[in-house]
Protein backbone atom coordinates (compact mmCIF):
# COMPACT_ATOMS: atom_id res chain seq x y z
CA UNK A 1 0.00 0.00 0.00
CA UNK A 2 1.70 3.26 -1.03
CA UNK A 3 2.76 5.62 2.06
CA UNK A 4 4.13 8.70 2.21
CA UNK A 5 7.91 7.79 3.04
CA UNK A 6 10.66 10.08 4.62
CA UNK A 7 11.63 11.09 1.76
CA UNK A 8 8.26 12.50 0.84
CA UNK A 9 8.05 14.03 4.33
CA UNK A 10 11.67 15.80 3.59
CA UNK A 11 10.16 17.20 0.40
CA UNK A 12 6.42 18.44 1.50
CA UNK A 13 8.75 20.55 4.54
CA UNK A 14 11.69 21.30 2.04
CA UNK A 15 14.31 19.95 4.56
CA UNK A 16 17.04 18.08 3.11
CA UNK A 17 16.50 14.63 3.00
CA UNK A 18 19.38 12.50 5.29
CA UNK A 19 18.86 9.24 3.85
CA UNK A 20 18.27 8.01 7.44
CA UNK A 21 15.27 6.21 9.19
CA UNK A 22 14.52 9.25 11.32
CA UNK A 23 13.24 12.68 10.18
CA UNK A 24 13.76 16.59 12.42
CA UNK A 25 11.31 18.97 10.92
CA UNK A 26 11.36 22.45 12.77
CA UNK A 27 8.91 24.50 11.07
CA UNK A 28 6.87 27.72 11.11
CA UNK A 29 5.58 27.74 7.53
CA UNK A 30 3.76 23.94 7.32
CA UNK A 31 2.24 23.11 3.95
CA UNK A 32 -1.47 21.40 4.64
CA UNK A 33 -1.91 18.10 3.42
CA UNK A 34 -5.55 17.95 2.52
CA UNK A 35 -5.79 14.47 1.10
CA UNK A 36 -5.79 11.89 3.32
CA UNK A 37 -2.53 10.06 3.38
CA UNK A 38 -0.75 7.20 5.48
CA UNK A 39 2.91 7.41 6.46
CA UNK A 40 5.95 4.86 6.54
CA UNK A 41 6.76 6.48 9.90
CA UNK A 42 5.80 7.40 13.27
CA UNK A 43 5.65 11.10 14.27
CA UNK A 44 5.58 13.20 17.28
CA UNK A 45 4.42 16.52 16.80
CA UNK A 46 5.02 19.18 19.06
CA UNK A 47 2.57 22.44 18.31
CA UNK A 48 4.18 25.30 20.17
CA UNK A 49 2.19 28.14 18.71
CA UNK A 50 -1.04 28.71 16.75
CA UNK A 51 -3.07 25.90 15.85
CA UNK A 52 -3.85 23.24 12.84
CA UNK A 53 -7.07 21.31 12.01
CA UNK A 54 -5.90 17.55 12.17
CA UNK A 55 -8.31 14.35 11.17
CA UNK A 56 -7.45 11.17 11.91
CA UNK A 57 -10.03 8.58 10.30
CA UNK A 58 -13.10 10.19 11.39
CA UNK A 59 -11.90 12.18 13.59
CA UNK A 60 -11.61 15.96 13.53
CA UNK A 61 -9.63 17.92 16.32
CA UNK A 62 -8.49 21.87 16.69
CA UNK A 63 -5.17 21.80 17.36
CA UNK A 64 -4.03 24.55 19.68
CA UNK A 65 -0.58 24.78 21.53
CA UNK A 66 1.00 24.08 23.61
CA UNK A 67 -0.31 20.23 22.67
CA UNK A 68 1.45 17.09 21.33
CA UNK A 69 -0.06 15.04 18.42
CA UNK A 70 1.09 11.55 17.91
CA UNK A 71 0.31 9.31 14.76
CA UNK A 72 1.68 5.63 13.90
CA UNK A 73 1.87 4.24 10.03
CA UNK A 74 -1.63 2.89 9.86
CA UNK A 75 -3.79 6.25 10.86
CA UNK A 76 -5.03 7.88 7.61
CA UNK A 77 -4.53 11.69 8.04
CA UNK A 78 -4.82 14.87 6.92
CA UNK A 79 -4.52 18.16 8.05
CA UNK A 80 -6.03 21.66 6.95
CA UNK A 81 -5.10 25.51 8.08
CA UNK A 82 -7.41 26.81 11.42
CA UNK A 83 -4.46 29.25 12.13
CA UNK A 84 -2.30 31.83 10.30
CA UNK A 85 0.14 30.99 12.63
CA UNK A 86 1.69 27.38 13.04
CA UNK A 87 4.90 26.58 15.00
CA UNK A 88 5.95 23.40 15.54
CA UNK A 89 8.60 20.43 16.26
CA UNK A 90 8.28 16.91 14.56
CA UNK A 91 10.55 13.94 14.46
CA UNK A 92 9.32 10.97 12.16
CA UNK A 93 11.21 7.77 13.15
CA UNK A 94 10.27 4.24 11.81
CA UNK A 95 9.82 1.40 14.24
CA UNK A 96 12.67 -0.47 13.05
CA UNK A 97 14.98 2.92 13.68
CA UNK A 98 13.59 3.10 16.98
CA UNK A 99 13.49 -0.74 18.19
CA UNK A 100 17.03 -1.64 16.43
CA UNK A 101 18.81 -2.52 19.65
CA UNK A 102 15.50 -2.59 21.98
CA UNK A 103 15.07 -6.76 23.20
CA UNK A 104 10.97 -5.96 22.70
CA UNK A 105 10.18 -5.56 19.39
CA UNK A 106 6.57 -4.75 20.07
CA UNK A 107 7.71 -1.91 22.24
CA UNK A 108 5.17 0.83 20.19
CA UNK A 109 2.25 -1.61 20.10
CA UNK A 110 1.43 -1.17 23.81
CA UNK A 111 1.05 2.43 23.55
CA UNK A 112 -2.48 3.37 22.20
CA UNK A 113 -2.14 6.71 21.31
CA UNK A 114 -0.26 6.03 18.19
CA UNK A 115 -2.83 4.38 16.73
CA UNK A 116 -6.22 5.45 18.37
CA UNK A 117 -7.76 8.17 17.09
CA UNK A 118 -9.43 9.19 20.20
CA UNK A 119 -6.21 9.33 21.80
CA UNK A 120 -3.62 11.64 18.92
CA UNK A 121 -4.24 15.13 20.37
CA UNK A 122 -2.68 15.48 23.69
CA UNK A 123 -3.00 19.47 25.09
CA UNK A 124 -0.87 20.49 27.34
CA UNK A 125 -0.59 22.23 30.60
CA UNK A 126 2.19 25.12 30.11
CA UNK A 127 5.22 23.40 33.05
CA UNK A 128 4.79 19.86 30.83
CA UNK A 129 4.60 21.74 27.27
CA UNK A 130 8.30 23.32 28.79
CA UNK A 131 9.68 19.54 29.49
CA UNK A 132 8.16 18.88 25.35
CA UNK A 133 10.37 21.88 24.45
CA UNK A 134 13.52 20.87 25.83
CA UNK A 135 13.37 17.30 24.74
CA UNK A 136 12.86 18.44 20.91
CA UNK A 137 15.18 21.16 21.41
CA UNK A 138 18.13 18.35 22.22
CA UNK A 139 16.89 16.25 19.16
CA UNK A 140 17.45 19.60 17.00
CA UNK A 141 20.60 20.43 18.36
CA UNK A 142 21.85 16.88 18.09
CA UNK A 143 21.10 16.91 14.78
CA UNK A 144 23.05 20.53 14.36
CA UNK A 145 25.79 19.38 15.36
CA UNK A 146 27.89 16.24 13.75
CA UNK A 147 28.31 13.60 16.72
CA UNK A 148 29.33 10.26 16.14
CA UNK A 149 26.07 8.96 18.46
CA UNK A 150 23.32 10.90 16.87
CA UNK A 151 21.31 7.81 15.58
CA UNK A 152 21.98 5.96 19.45
CA UNK A 153 21.10 9.92 21.22
CA UNK A 154 18.32 10.82 18.72
CA UNK A 155 16.54 7.09 19.68
CA UNK A 156 17.23 8.03 23.18
CA UNK A 157 15.23 11.30 23.11
CA UNK A 158 12.25 9.56 21.05
CA UNK A 159 12.27 7.06 24.03
CA UNK A 160 11.97 9.72 26.70
CA UNK A 161 9.16 11.72 24.74
CA UNK A 162 6.96 7.83 24.30
CA UNK A 163 7.45 7.50 27.67
CA UNK A 164 6.46 11.16 29.07
CA UNK A 165 3.46 11.21 26.39
CA UNK A 166 2.10 7.58 28.09
CA UNK A 167 2.69 9.02 31.83
CA UNK A 168 0.89 12.38 30.65
CA UNK A 169 -1.71 10.31 29.86
CA UNK A 170 -2.43 8.04 32.76
CA UNK A 171 -2.02 11.15 34.89
CA UNK A 172 -4.61 13.57 33.14
CA UNK A 173 -6.63 11.57 29.82
CA UNK A 174 -6.77 7.97 31.23
CA UNK A 175 -8.26 8.51 34.60
CA UNK A 176 -11.82 7.91 36.16
CA UNK A 177 -13.22 11.02 34.51
CA UNK A 178 -11.99 10.23 31.09
CA UNK A 179 -14.54 11.87 28.38
CA UNK A 180 -13.06 8.20 26.46
CA UNK A 181 -15.28 6.25 29.20
CA UNK A 182 -18.68 8.36 29.19
CA UNK A 183 -19.90 6.96 25.50
CA UNK A 184 -18.50 3.10 25.50
CA UNK A 185 -21.31 2.59 22.65
CA UNK A 186 -20.04 4.71 20.68
CA UNK A 187 -15.68 3.46 21.33
CA UNK A 188 -16.91 0.12 20.81
CA UNK A 189 -18.89 1.28 17.31
CA UNK A 190 -15.95 3.04 16.33
CA UNK A 191 -13.24 0.03 17.36
CA UNK A 192 -15.72 -2.15 15.42
CA UNK A 193 -15.79 0.12 12.07
CA UNK A 194 -12.08 0.56 11.89
CA UNK A 195 -11.33 -3.14 11.96
CA UNK A 196 -14.03 -4.31 9.73
CA UNK A 197 -15.09 -1.73 7.62
CA UNK A 198 -13.27 -2.68 4.13
CA UNK A 199 -15.03 -5.99 4.34
CA UNK A 200 -18.57 -5.37 5.98
CA UNK A 201 -20.79 -2.47 4.98
CA UNK A 202 -23.81 -3.19 6.63
CA UNK A 203 -25.12 -1.60 9.54
CA UNK A 204 -27.29 -4.95 10.94
CA UNK A 205 -23.47 -6.46 11.23
CA UNK A 206 -22.26 -3.82 13.44
CA UNK A 207 -25.74 -3.86 15.53
CA UNK A 208 -25.52 -7.53 15.97
CA UNK A 209 -21.99 -7.25 17.19
CA UNK A 210 -22.91 -4.82 19.50
CA UNK A 211 -26.07 -6.62 20.42
CA UNK A 212 -28.63 -3.71 19.52
CA UNK A 213 -30.94 -3.08 17.04
CA UNK A 214 -29.58 -1.49 13.80
CA UNK A 215 -32.28 1.66 14.48
CA UNK A 216 -31.24 1.84 18.04
CA UNK A 217 -27.43 1.46 17.03
CA UNK A 218 -27.93 4.18 14.27
CA UNK A 219 -30.01 6.71 16.64
CA UNK A 220 -27.70 6.29 19.66
CA UNK A 221 -24.77 7.31 17.40
CA UNK A 222 -26.27 10.33 16.04
CA UNK A 223 -26.94 11.39 19.18
CA UNK A 224 -23.87 11.41 20.26
CA UNK A 225 -21.88 12.80 17.03
CA UNK A 226 -24.45 14.23 15.08
CA UNK A 227 -23.77 11.47 11.91
CA UNK A 228 -25.84 8.31 11.66
CA UNK A 229 -23.86 5.32 12.11
CA UNK A 230 -24.68 4.29 8.56
CA UNK A 231 -22.61 7.48 7.64
CA UNK A 232 -19.74 6.71 9.92
CA UNK A 233 -18.85 3.44 8.19
CA UNK A 234 -19.82 4.77 4.63
CA UNK A 235 -17.44 7.54 5.74
CA UNK A 236 -14.36 5.20 6.70
CA UNK A 237 -14.70 3.16 3.27
CA UNK A 238 -14.58 6.68 1.20
CA UNK A 239 -11.49 7.58 3.37
CA UNK A 240 -9.77 4.40 2.61
CA UNK A 241 -11.29 4.96 -1.24
CA UNK A 242 -9.02 8.54 -1.56
CA UNK A 243 -6.41 6.61 0.16
CA UNK A 244 -6.11 3.40 -2.38
CA UNK A 245 -7.10 5.64 -5.45
CA UNK A 246 -3.88 7.37 -4.57
CA UNK A 247 -1.82 4.59 -5.35
CA UNK A 248 -1.35 4.67 -9.54
CA UNK A 249 -0.22 1.47 -9.34
CA UNK A 250 -3.47 0.19 -8.66
CA UNK A 251 -6.61 -0.06 -11.05
CA UNK A 252 -9.85 1.33 -9.69
CA UNK A 253 -11.37 -2.30 -10.60
CA UNK A 254 -8.67 -3.58 -7.56
CA UNK A 255 -9.46 -0.86 -5.37
CA UNK A 256 -12.88 -1.58 -5.84
CA UNK A 257 -12.31 -5.22 -5.11
CA UNK A 258 -10.13 -4.66 -1.62
CA UNK A 259 -13.07 -2.71 -0.42
CA UNK A 260 -15.69 -5.58 -0.90
CA UNK A 261 -17.92 -4.38 -3.55
CA UNK A 262 -19.44 -6.64 -5.92
CA UNK A 263 -18.06 -4.51 -8.91
CA UNK A 264 -16.50 -1.59 -10.14
CA UNK A 265 -20.07 -0.42 -11.39
CA UNK A 266 -21.25 -0.54 -8.00
CA UNK A 267 -18.03 1.04 -5.88
CA UNK A 268 -18.42 4.25 -8.48
CA UNK A 269 -21.94 4.51 -7.62
CA UNK A 270 -21.17 4.50 -4.22
CA UNK A 271 -17.98 6.86 -3.99
CA UNK A 272 -19.88 9.24 -6.27
CA UNK A 273 -22.50 9.61 -3.87
CA UNK A 274 -20.24 10.29 -0.90
CA UNK A 275 -17.74 12.50 -3.05
CA UNK A 276 -19.77 14.16 -5.59
CA UNK A 277 -17.11 12.84 -8.53
CA UNK A 278 -16.41 9.39 -9.76
CA UNK A 279 -13.56 7.39 -8.71
CA UNK A 280 -11.49 8.24 -11.89
CA UNK A 281 -12.22 12.29 -11.86
CA UNK A 282 -10.55 11.69 -8.02
CA UNK A 283 -7.85 10.09 -9.21
CA UNK A 284 -7.12 12.78 -11.81
CA UNK A 285 -6.50 15.04 -9.36
CA UNK A 286 -2.98 13.60 -8.46
CA UNK A 287 -2.07 13.79 -12.76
Amino acid sequence: MKTFSLSRHSRLFSVPDNNKDYLFVRSGETPYQEEPYRAESYAIVHIKEGGVKLNTGLVSWDVEAPSIITLGPSVIRYFTKSSDLLKMDVIFFKDTFLLERHADLFFLTRYDFFENSDLHVLPLKETNAIKFSKIFELIQLTQATANYHEAEIIRSYIFALVYEIDAYHRQHISGPTSLLKGHPLLTKFKQLVIRNYMRERRLDFYAGQLHVTPKSLSAAIKKKTGRSAGKWIDDAIILEAKVLLQNKALTVSQVSGMLNFSDQSVFGKFFRAGTGISPVEYRKKFD
